[in-house]
């Protein structure tokens, strides 16, 4: 059986890094790429240093992948940076680069695999939101309303990419214990857990079952959804 290409953004640490680990223990070539070098290496896996909404840099490394292999499975768009602060204490410096980041990136991202996988009329992209979104957190104005865009922006992206075999769904993860929440206090996760319908933490294999169903050939019927983790709903 032809291995899966799959491309995963932010895969330095936390969540991109197990994904990417995940995928390659399932016979995945996995591309990733980050802002910073990776402390570690494996078969199949290449590596990429650069900006998600550098757009020299996506398209460079969308033609590494063209000529490698010729085609790309699945795109996850799991890159993204938070803002946890009252909006009085925001500066326009971290609204433009969680904006840059967590919707320019992801667009940048999302058109280009388009590209790629309408060639093969095939492929499957998934996004990553939040629960911040639905549950309209405090102090995470900015970080929620980017990814409210991408919930948005993943809806009409399956319109679009539909006829062309693609499908675009995201995910929206509950906390996870990686280095993003070390900075939360502990109230505010313990808080957040209990307006969950499940409560406790989510973990990477929370995450991985859902990618699995969304990625799977199978799923090719299932477009332009959005999932929560934990029981939260939009």
């Amino acid at each position: 059986m032809e291995k899966q290409i799959t491309l995963i953004s932010g895969t330095s640490k936390g969540i991109g890094k197990a994904l990417a680990e995940y995928f390659l223990r399932k016979n995945h070539i996995v591309f990733g790429f980050s802002r910073s070098n990776v402390s570690w290496e494996a078969q199949d896996y290449f590596h990429f240093v650069g900006d998600v909404a550098d757009e020299n840099f996506i398209s460079s490394v969308f033609r590494e992948i063209k000529t490698r292999y010729g085609k790309l499975d699945n795109l996850i768009n799991n890159a993204g940076v938070a803002s946890m602060n009252h909006s009085f204490l925001t500066p326009k410096s971290t609204v433009q680069n969680v904006l840059n980041t967590n919707i320019l990136g992801t667009f940048l991202l999302c058109r280009e695999a388009g590209k790629l996988m309408r060639a093969k009329s095939y492929g499957r992209i998934v996004n990553f939101s939040t629960v911040a979104v639905p549950l309209k957190l405090e102090g995470e104005a900015i970080y929620a309303a980017s990814k409210a865009a991408v919930v948005t922006l993943t809806q009409i992206l399956a319109k679009e990419f539909g006829q062309f075999g693609i499908t675009v769904n995201s995910l929206g993860p509950t906390p996870v214990a990686t280095d993003l929440i070390k900075s939360v206090p502990q109230l505010k996760i313990n808080k957040l857990i209990d307006m969950q319908i499940i409560k406790r933490m989510g973990s990477f294999e929370d995450i991985f079952n859902v990618i699995d169903f969304l990625i799977h050939p199978n799923s090719s019927f299932i477009t332009g959804q959005q999932i929560y983790l934990g029981g939260v709903s939009a």
